[in-house]
């Protein structure tokens, strides 16, 4: 009964979409009662069929005007419909953007292992220029570097390490320098911002392949060839009056921008010097403590550090213009001119010269040159008094101290008697402290310092003094100097007066 229904019902459905006599014509034809014509259907048939087209066609039309009779269910059909296609055309931009954003991804990832595209906020600029000036590099007789690669190569490490090392972060778990603070012989104290030692094998690569080359002035004595404390204070002997001016805040007076001008003056590419300028600089940062972990967050700009191995010779070659005006100054007044570091001496004979007006013009190129003089640190000594320069007497002959030599010797003689614990000389461990201070006389005055030495190799042998379980110096009694940087005088990273500071 059931199949009757439906056989009924598709017949109906037929002859609707169709016509009747249609229908009819095609079962006569499934039943044999119509001869089929296989080369053309006779007019009858072709009668039928373009009946059965017009009526499809009548049908249609009819739809679609009782369709459009209704114009609610026409507009919301034409939503729909709108809605569809949005929905499918916004489909295809999510998938699109989906694979341009992997695309995307993929070649960031491919270029990050074969070049440096981004060094953090701020500093970036220019990493897409790499044009040497190749001239002026052979000038200076300096390494020619085409990319960051051929750098990475040359420093002896990977391309990624040296990303990491010069990446900028406002906010790091991480720092690449420890930080601690050592006495000012004039009261205070000094912060030190020493490298870890992957930055400073790096640091010490760029000292000695780079700036090392570079020129300075000859007035400089600090932290160059062949030049010491002996050498800035020789100058300065026998002399009616000596001036002595210090800088404050020398090396973090020098910012990341003066850096990188520097190195692109030498002749390298805007984004080697970036590069470059990144490693010699150290952002101010304050560590904060959150849940437990450590951050550093940046509170200022880059600067050079006081502890680097880089900072003092960057120094020497940025000033250079500031020495060649203090010279031009010491010519028209006939005065003696060095600098060691941010200590600045002036000496003259001529009583015509008025020290004070010698300083006033001292302190006015200071500051257009960009420094600030410290002004508990100016020093007039005439004749009469103790005249010193970074250290050494120089009244009539490169001297020492009679009052501290006085109390070496008795510092000497009391560890004889009394345990080390008890007796108090310069920062840091006291044998570090007392031979350095050997060292040092031994420079100015080789047969007293070999008799101070001979003794406190004495007291080492009786174990009465000892140095430090590590043999390696501490960055708070005498920073490590590289073998180039290597002129016979006690160094330091961060002061113009000698190391052991005494007390």
């Amino acid at each position: 009964m059931a199949d009757n229904r439906n056989i009924r019902q598709e017949l109906y459905d037929r002859i609707r979409a169709t016509s009747r006599d249609e229908v009819i014509l095609e079962e006569m034809k499934r039943m044999g009662f119509w001869r089929k014509s296989d080369d053309q259907p006779t007019v009858p048939e072709l009668l039928i069929k373009k009946e059965g087209e017009l009526n499809k066609e009548l049908n249609k039309l009819y739809e679609e005007k009782r369709k459009y009779e209704n114009k609610e269910a026409v507009l919301k059909e034409m939503r729909m419909k709108r809605m569809a296609e949005t929905k499918l055309k916004r489909e295809e931009n999510k998938k699109k953007k989906e694979k341009e954003r992997f695309e995307k991804a993929e070649a960031w990832k491919k270029q990050k292992e074969k070049e440096i595209i981004y060094l953090g906020e701020g500093v970036s600029v220019g990493l897409n220029n790499i044009a040497n000036n190749v001239a002026a590099l052979q000038k200076h007789k300096l390494p020619v570097f085409k990319n960051e690669n051929e750098l990475a190569l040359a420093m002896g490490i990977p391309l990624k390490e040296l990303r990491f090392l010069s990446f900028s972060r406002k906010v790091s778990s991480v720092s690449h320098y420890r930080k601690f603070y050592i006495p000012k012989k004039s009261g205070g104290r000094r912060l030190i911002s020493a490298p870890m030692p992957r930055l400073k094998q790096v640091q010490y690569w760029i000292l000695e392949n780079i700036f090392n080359k570079i020129a300075v002035h000859p007035a400089v004595h600090g932290f160059a060839l062949q030049r010491s404390i002996i050498s800035n204070a020789q100058p300065h002997i026998g002399k009616e009056v000596v001036v002595n001016i210090d800088v404050k805040d020398f090396f973090p007076s020098i910012h990341y921008k003066r850096v990188k001008g520097l190195l692109q003056q030498l002749g390298f590419s805007e984004k080697i010097a970036v590069i470059l300028a990144l490693l010699c600089t150290e952002a101010v940062t304050e560590e904060v403590s959150i849940d437990g972990k450590n951050y550093f967050v940046q509170k200022g700009e880059r600067v050079l550090p006081q502890g680097a191995p880089t900072s003092p010779a960057i120094t020497n070659i940025l000033c250079y213009q500031l020495d060649k005006r203090l010279q031009g100054l010491a010519a028209k007044n006939q005065c003696s001119f060095t600098r060691y570091a941010d200590d600045i001496t002036f000496s003259f004979n001529d009583a015509a010269t008025n020290a004070q007006q010698l300083v006033w013009r001292i302190k006015k190129i200071l500051t257009d040159e960009g420094f600030t003089v410290h002004p508990d640190k100016i020093r007039i000594m005439r004749k009469g008094t103790c005249q010193e320069v970074t250290g050494i007497v120089v009244n009539e002959k490169a001297g020492i101290s009679r009052k501290k030599l006085r109390r070496f010797r008795a510092v000497l003689h009391q560890l004889k008697t009394k345990e080390a614990e008890t007796i108090h000389w310069g920062h840091g461990n006291l044998a570090s402290a007392v031979t350095g201070y050997a060292n040092f006389v031994k420079m100015v005055k080789p047969v007293q310092g070999a008799a101070f030495q001979q003794q406190i190799a004495a007291l080492l042998q009786t174990n009465r003094l000892q140095y430090p379980v590590t043999l390696t110096a501490k960055p708070e009694t005498k920073p490590q100097t590289p073998p180039a940087q290597n002129n016979n005088t006690p160094k330091k990273e961060d002061d113009d007066k000698p190391w052991w500071n005494v007390v």
